[in-house]
């Protein structure tokens, strides 16, 4: 006989063992009083991520309709042309040489 192994956690989402497992381990880790706190910090910053990710999506929509903006150049082409990066050397470095 073959023993089926059962998977800790589901993929795709988080069942009410797992939710409880994690909820205990904050306990434990932060203490009952400091997680109120915890919680209202995290919410404050992703209220600033979504700001500033509003803000660079407003950003971006802007010079996209005045024309600075040029979707089509996304670095997806392939007739680019070379570009040599090596560096570019003084004549005096090329005379010692």
């Amino acid at each position: 006989m073959q023993a089926e192994l059962t998977p800790l956690f589901i993929p795709g989402g988080f069942g009410p063992m797992e939710l409880g497992v994690i909820l205990l381990l904050a306990i434990l880790l932060f203490g009952a009083n400091k997680i109120p706190k915890l919680a209202r910090s995290t919410g404050e910053a992703m209220g600033e991520f979504q700001k500033g990710r509003e803000k660079v999506e407003s950003e971006l929509e802007e010079m996209r309709e005045s024309g600075e903006y040029d979707t089509s150049a996304s670095g997806d082409d392939d007739d680019d042309e070379f570009v040599d990066t090596e560096p570019v050397t003084s004549e005096e470095e090329t005379e010692t040489n």
